[in-house]
């Protein structure tokens, strides 16, 4: 049992990671985190270059919806932020339970699970953050 949850929260911090780095990177239509560009291949359609492909957009249509979308955006990536540190703060308070019942072996193991999530995090925003410049 104790073998199956530490699986479980390994697994959901680590997909985790993968889905923060999938939707932090920028499409060629310029969207940041959750607007998706036509780039991100997750089916999300509000990035400029998205909702022209996909809908046909003319050039006076997106005129317009290119204020709307850089409206939302802002308020997009406030909401995931604080999405995602509500999601930390319940991950550490899981594992600080979990790791009590674990073993001296399973815990070294959470231990490398959680440096290794945490180095993909950070090299995830390194690399975001050099693709910016």
């Amino acid at each position: 049992m104790k073998r199956n949850v530490l699986a479980v929260v390994a697994a959901s911090a680590i997909a985790l990671g993968g889905f923060v780095v999938a939707q932090a990177q920028p499409g060629p239509g310029g969207a940041g985190p959750c607007m998706g560009g036509a780039g991100h291949g997750h089916g999300h359609a509000f990035g400029l270059q998205g909702l022209t492909t996909k809908l046909n957009l003319t050039p006076d249509q997106q005129t317009k919806v290119q204020p709307i979308l850089d409206t939302a955006k802002p308020q997009i990536a406030a909401i995931h932020q604080e999405a995602m540190q509500k999601m930390q703060t319940v991950m550490s308070s899981t594992l600080s339970q979990i790791r009590p019942l674990l073993n001296t072996d399973q815990q070294k193991k959470l231990d490398a699970i959680q440096k290794a999530h945490q180095d993909m995090m950070n090299a995830s925003k390194e690399l975001h953050d050099a693709m910016q410049e």
